[in-house]
């Protein structure tokens, strides 16, 4: 896998602690364990960029990547389980949600869904509040290589029947596998279309 520039800049508490919004910026969450970091590594083809860990909850700031000098990977933490106190959870969620709304050059979000288990309640929430919010969003569906194929379309049909109560038009979507490198030329693909569209 050919890997590109990709280099870490900073991880901010806070909105305001963020980098200057020179660039295009992409943020990249879902549920704690849903395989973020290692989709953050496959698709910079850097084995080590974004800290992978078996423990949710892992990713606690907002981090900043710049890729190939032209746009923010942005590495957000993630929503659901994880042992630290509601209090410390409350405050990651003020966060993010700040980032979300009011950060400038945000052109998308990504919001990673894992293939292997039936559509979850936090999961559809949390999209239906992005619509709600008019924040541009794409789903990449993540762990592929660790489903079955019918089990996996499955799980993907039901969540975007499950969308349907109150979408119109349902979020374009990927497959992607961070140890096949699946999905990895789409997802980069569009980041540079949208890039040279802006």
């Amino acid at each position: 896998m050919h890997p590109i520039k990709a280099e870490f800049i900073k991880s901010a508490a806070t909105i305001d602690g963020c980098p200057k919004p020179d660039y295009p910026e992409y943020a990249f969450i879902g549920r704690s364990n849903v395989g973020k970091s290692s989709l953050i590594n496959m698709l910079t083809g850097q084995k080590r960029l974004a800290k992978t860990s078996s423990t949710p909850g892992k990713t606690q700031l907002i981090n900043h990547f710049l890729v190939e000098n032209r746009w923010f990977l942005v590495d957000l933490p993630g929503y659901g389980f994880a042992k630290v106190p509601l209090k410390e959870k409350a405050k990651w969620e003020k966060m993010t949600w700040d980032y979300l709304e009011q950060r400038e050059n945000l052109l998308y979000v990504f919001v990673l869904i894992d293939s292997r288990i039936p559509p979850q309640k936090i999961d559809l929430e949390f999209v239906h509040r992005l619509g709600e919010k008019g924040l541009p969003l794409k789903l990449i569906f993540t762990k592929w290589d660790k489903v079955k194929p019918m089990k996996g379309q499955k799980n993907l049909s039901d969540f975007k029947m499950a969308l349907l109560d109150r979408w119109e038009i349902l979020p374009e979507h990927y497959i992607t596998s961070s140890e096949k490198g699946m999905g990895r030329l789409e997802i980069l693909q569009l980041i540079d279309e949208i890039n040279a569209s802006n």
